[in-house]
């Protein structure tokens, strides 16, 4: 077989071989046609674990919007808290609100979990976490990309990291096109019910589960094995359910470092800590380490 004869034969070979590679779905296509495979971006559009879930539904298009009505206020969920070094307060009117910048959205790893109000997050459902929204409430999200927009409820706290300024669900992030990027430029505007009037009114904090009551009342203010050891506090809240809440994202977050996250009741405060650390020496270089991660730099807790 001649030189030439033997060259020809391997590009036919090699262009048989591109045209069988499959091509990767188009992000913000219906998920009839493909189901979206959210890509971990370099600028961390959702954390280390997460994403869609193997099995996501065929009917995300068809999932309807969040629909706006009067709902009174949490009583707890409301209140100034500080989280991850910094204090936030919350709003406590709705439709003053109206902001650019970047949204991330949160999937499996949280799903089936508390929200800050209590509710059950459903990654399939029209919601959102956002520092300074009333919740509940409802904000209407536009992807200025594409002009996409949707109406979420926010139920829930975050985000707390790489300035983001909303947290979408898989769902809302699906049908505004960009779970396959992670992240998108929005602008995000809380919508007043009922004209301007706004929604002001205290309920009760949600029924806690039975077997959560128990653990709370055997469990000490302080624990017997956290004394005389040295921890790095990430953030504190007021009430037990926000602090809850965020204890969830935090293991999710930082569950590589081996270190155990924990939450500790003293002095009415509940603070959310991570260690511990042979001494306070090795606390201050983890907290150096972290602190670009975290977009902040823990401080030093001695017990």
């Amino acid at each position: 077989m001649n030189r030439n004869l033997i060259i020809i034969l391997a590009s036919l070979a090699l262009l048989s071989a591109c045209s069988n590679i499959p091509r990767r779905a188009t992000p913000g296509q219906p998920a009839t046609t493909a189901k979206p495979v959210a890509a971990a971006t370099t600028g961390g559009g959702y954390l280390a674990g997460d994403g869609p879930g193997a099995d996501v539904p065929d009917n995300l298009d068809s999932i309807p919007d969040a629909v706006p009505k009067a709902e009174p206020l949490h009583r707890y969920a409301n209140r100034p808290y500080s989280a991850l070094g910094k204090t936030y307060t919350p709003l406590q009117t709705t439709g003053t609100y109206k902001e650019r910048g970047t949204a991330s959205w949160y999937g499996k790893k949280f799903h089936g979990q508390r929200t800050s109000i209590g509710d059950t997050y459903d990654m399939y459902g029209m919601t959102a976490a956002h520092p300074t929204l009333p919740v509940p409430s409802y904000a209407r999200v536009t992807n200025l990309a594409n002009g996409k927009t949707v109406i979420v409820r926010v139920n829930d706290r975050g985000p707390f990291l790489h300035d983001r300024i909303i947290d979408l669900s898989y769902a809302a992030a699906y049908k505004l096109g960009y779970v396959n990027n992670g992240n998108a430029e929005v602008e995000v505007e809380s919508i007043a019910v009922d004209g301007s009037t706004p929604v002001t009114t205290a309920v009760t904090a949600p029924v806690v589960r039975s077997e959560s009551v128990a653990a709370e009342t055997v469990m000490p203010v302080m624990p017997p094995d956290v004394a005389g050891k040295v921890y790095l506090q990430l953030g504190a809240f007021k009430e037990k359910q926000g602090a809850e809440s965020f204890l969830s994202k935090m293991r999710a977050e930082l569950g590589d470092t081996g270190k155990d996250i924990i939450l500790l009741r003293s002095g009415g405060i509940n603070r959310i800590q991570l260690g511990p650390y042979a001494d306070s020496e090795e606390a201050r270089r983890a907290a150096n380490a972290l602190a670009g991660r975290l977009g902040f730099k823990p401080f030093v807790s001695q017990h």
